[in-house]
């Protein structure tokens, strides 16, 4: 033993230290990856950082992967650097053991304070405990939308849902029902107040509040027009190879293309970030023009990219081009729109923003407000207007933690709601407490559907006096439910992971052979 240990001694060296290398390089990642998330984030989520864990990269902010690299990979890099030359410097030395030991002892300990800051930071152990925990909150509650009758009006009317990025009742005033000293929201503000936001009798603005697996875009695009959370983490390879997002429901887009409506989801963004694409062309059959398809109308330079892929101004313009032309056709119309310009962090400053407040992100929201009022008195003014519903709503509650630093804790955080030019009025007058579940059934109610009971999935129509399951069980309740496993949320989601198995194997063989290729 003593002869191997002293013919081989070199070798095992060699390798314990590249494992400790390797220890404390991802061991520093992770903690400054943590660190960075709940330093960034705001009010971040488990199911969030899972899902975008798995959910494809691609069209990603460059601002943001360049701001996760400077803060986290490469002080990484630089830590392991440091360690590499104390390695050299120690290498024949006798303390060179004990270097490699205090190596080993400060990854393990590194990863244990993470582990214990996320368990604090991320409400880890509330997350691990609710995974174990199933609860029947969904599966009684949830109304399946094929047992319904949902009865049309004989002229249906068009609709345009305009999903603003980040946006919360929080930028307005005090006065107004915000948190913020100085409205930051004036317009969108005046336009909850003029139109319905179901704040009742009170002038203060109200909105839904975002209940987990709905604080993040495609979690809140899909809570607002499936009423469900978006509770099970599809991961990237599985997204792509599967033939439809959650093939079972039916949701807002499902029911207006079986009336007959051309729908499109237009975005300054790419399409398949988050799942996008394949949610919104399964459920709607919705033409999908994004980033790559406006440029490939040559709308800009092929190389223009400017935070997510291009500014609102130019959406808002396109849009108005989409209208036009979808007006002149036979058919009622859906146009989808989503925002990006107020994503955090900190927002992207176009050429026509103000600079009226002393940060940027505020200059950002304060633009976006007004490019909003822009939008909707243009389309006061085209004939198509009397027939069209809008429904205007934050995604969900911005992820910017600085934004909201003197936001009082007691203050309770909602996206922004309004809905103009409805079909039909409120049946009571008092304010109203709703998730963004309800949008779904309320925004058919808006156009003039009538539904039968009133309640869709998880959802209530709001123009109607039937209680909301906030209402009936009250938002923390209803919240600490739907973080638990849920049975029907598993049976509807339907993932196949054998087609997940095989996708994967075929991407990193085309992977492999353009490497290959690449090398020739």
């Amino acid at each position: 033993m003593k002869k191997f240990w002293q013919k081989h001694k070199s070798i095992l060296v060699d390798i314990e230290t590249i494992i400790a290398i390797i220890l404390v390089f991802f061991s520093t990642l992770i903690l400054l990856s943590v660190k960075w998330l709940s330093s960034t984030w705001s009010e971040l989520t488990v199911d969030e950082i899972i899902y975008h864990m798995v959910a494809p990269l691609q069209g990603t902010s460059t601002a943001m992967i360049k701001e996760y690299i400077l803060h986290c990979t490469v002080p990484a890099a630089l830590v392991t650097m440091i360690l590499i030359g104390i390695f050299i410097v120690y290498r024949k030395k006798r303390a060179y053991g004990y270097t490699l030991a205090v190596s080993f002892l400060g990854a393990f300990f590194t990863t244990g304070f993470t582990v214990v800051n996320a368990w604090d930071e991320l409400n880890l152990g509330s997350y691990i405990v609710s995974q174990f925990e199933k609860s029947d909150f969904i599966d009684t509650n949830y109304i399946d939308p094929n047992s319904v009758n949902i009865e049309f009006p004989e002229k249906k009317r068009n609709l345009i849902y305009l999903y603003l990025e980040s946006t919360e009742i929080t930028f307005a005033d005090e006065k107004s029902g915000g948190a913020f000293k100085e409205n930051v929201i004036p317009e969108l503000t005046d336009i909850a107040k003029e139109n319905e936001d179901f704040s009742g009798d009170q002038n203060e603005l109200n909105g839904g509040y975002s209940m987990p697996g709905s604080t993040w875009t495609m979690g809140a695009m899909f809570a607002q027009t499936s009423g469900l959370p978006l509770k099970i983490a599809i991961d990237k390879n599985a997204m792509d190879s599967q033939k439809s997002f959650f093939p079972d429901i039916v949701t807002l887009g499902d029911i207006l293309n079986k009336e007959g409506y051309n729908q499109e989801f237009l975005l300054g963004s790419v399409g398949y970030f988050g799942g996008r694409k394949l949610y919104f062309q399964s459920h709607g059959n919705y033409e999908i023009k994004d980033y790559s398809y406006w440029k490939r109308q040559l709308k800009f330079d092929p190389s223009y990219w400017v935070n997510w892929g291009f500014e609102d101004k130019k959406l808002y313009e396109y849009a108005k081009e989409e209208l036009g032309k979808l007006s002149k056709e036979d058919k009622p119309f859906n146009v989808t729109l989503l925002t990006v310009d107020t994503h955090f962090p900190d927002g992207y400053i176009c050429e026509i923003c103000p600079d009226n407040f002393e940060d940027q992100y505020s200059n950002v929201f304060n633009c976006a407000s007004e490019q909003v009022k822009e939008f909707i008195e243009w389309c006061k003014e085209q004939e198509w207007y009397e027939n069209t519903t809008i429904v205007i709503s934050g995604d969900h509650p911005t992820m910017d933690r600085d934004f909201c630093n003197g936001v009082s804790k007691n203050y309770c955080r909602k996206v922004y709601t309004a809905y103009i030019n409805t079909a039909v009025n409120v049946s009571t007058h008092s304010r109203r407490d709703y998730t963004t579940f309800d949008d779904f059934p309320t925004t058919l109610a808006a156009m003039g559907v009538k539904i039968e009971g009133n309640r869709l999935a998880l959802g209530t129509n709001l123009f109607s006096d039937e209680q909301t399951l906030s209402e009936k069980y009250g938002i923390e309740y209803e919240k600490r439910e739907l973080e638990k496993k849920s049975d029907l949320m598993v049976k509807l989601g339907q993932i196949d992971k054998a087609a997940a198995i095989e996708s994967k194997e075929a991407k990193e063989l085309k992977e492999k052979e353009k490497k290959q290729k690449a090398e020739m």
